[in-house]
């Protein structure tokens, strides 16, 4: 299955030639059709995702999944998905400039509901030029042109934040959710954090580190675990432990990270998002993992907003649901098997 931005590629795929890096795809088939429509391309993917690096971790493609990835070499062409998040676009681009020589071609493709229409005016303003191709199953294919050796190095923001009766340094990148900000839910579930006493914790879906952070600052006893699916929200989350003299584990997973098997507490702020559409099958898969993975006394505490329906997928998988809190159009749950 193939989404339709990488349909819009195989569409121009004469526009691919010699070594060729899709930066930022989707998690889908395209790196299978691509190998073979096109064998003579020699493919390489960039992508700070878990779920995509995974899909396109094929023999014949070289794979880099980091949030600072070491190119080997140039390019011939360049693919990039324009991100949901427009700061990214240039944190990709400067991410991207070793590997781009002279003659590189450069192209971004993306769907029309993601805010690529406006790619003209965002290239501007990052003193590059945007020409606009093709047009097709709702998404755009645009080449990119002008001096990506001048385009600035971006680096990792810095604030500070007070919750909770304490005081953090959180650092983030763009891409990262909430970038640069603490958001409300958030804000919401720092207030509402479970007490506990020692044991294994997760902050699942990290962000920038916030919540774990925050839980090994009031309890230090805690093993700390911190997992996202985002090879940027790991940095994040690495640079904001490091930052407030905080240990923890911190992964790069789809999903619950495979290890350690069992938590004591799990406690997040879940994406329910697979790029611009919502999807329950995130966190419906999240808690019912969680379930299995907790310990007979554990709990899982959770922020969502008020319009989700959340409260019926939790009391699916657990004997106790409790509304903890309520404001600003959020709600914290607390999960349990106890009886």
């Amino acid at each position: 299955m193939l989404a339709t931005a990488s349909q819009l590629v195989l569409r121009n795929i004469d526009d691919l030639s010699g070594k060729v890096l899709l930066a930022e795809p989707m998690a889908d088939s395209l790196a299978a059709e691509l190998l073979h429509l096109a064998p003579q391309l020699q493919l390489s993917c960039y992508s700070t995702d878990a779920a995509v690096a995974a899909s396109w971790q094929q023999p014949a493609v070289t794979l880099y999944n980091s949030a600072e990835p070491a190119f080997s070499d140039s390019f011939d062409t360049i693919v990039i998905f324009y991100p949901k998040s427009k700061e990214q676009l240039a944190y990709t681009l400067s991410l991207l400039k070793p590997a781009i020589k002279s003659t590189t071609a450069v192209f971004v493709t993306g769907d029309n509901k993601g805010g690529i229409k406006s790619l003209g005016s965002h290239a501007q303003k990052l003193g590059l030029a945007a020409n606009k191709l093709d047009n097709a199953k709702h998404c755009l294919w645009f080449s990119l042109f002008g001096d990506f050796a001048a385009l600035p190095q971006i680096t990792d923001s810095q604030f500070s934040i007070t919750a909770a009766g304490e005081q953090l340094t959180l650092h983030s990148l763009p891409g990262v959710f909430n970038h640069g900000k603490l958001d409300l839910g958030t804000a919401l579930l720092l207030d509402n954090l479970p007490v506990i006493s020692q044991g294994k914790v997760l902050d699942f879906a990290c962000g920038c580190g916030v919540i774990g952070a925050m839980l090994k600052r009031k309890h230090p006893q805690i093993e700390l675990f911190s997992s996202d699916i985002s090879a940027l929200a790991v940095k994040a989350t690495e640079l904001t432990l490091a930052a407030n003299k905080l240990s923890g584990t911190v992964i790069a997973a789809d999903g619950l990270p495979e290890f350690p098997k069992q938590f004591d507490y799990i406690v997040s702020n879940p994406p329910f998002h697979t790029g611009i559409k919502t999807d329950y099958s995130i966190v419906e898969a999240f808690i019912a993992q969680s379930a299995t993975r907790l310990s007979s006394q554990g709990n899982l505490t959770i922020v969502a907003n008020s319009h989700l329906a959340y409260q019926e997928l939790l009391q699916n998988s657990f004997r106790q649901v409790s509304v903890i809190a309520k404001a600003n159009g959020f709600v914290i749950y607390r999960a349990s098997q106890k009886n």
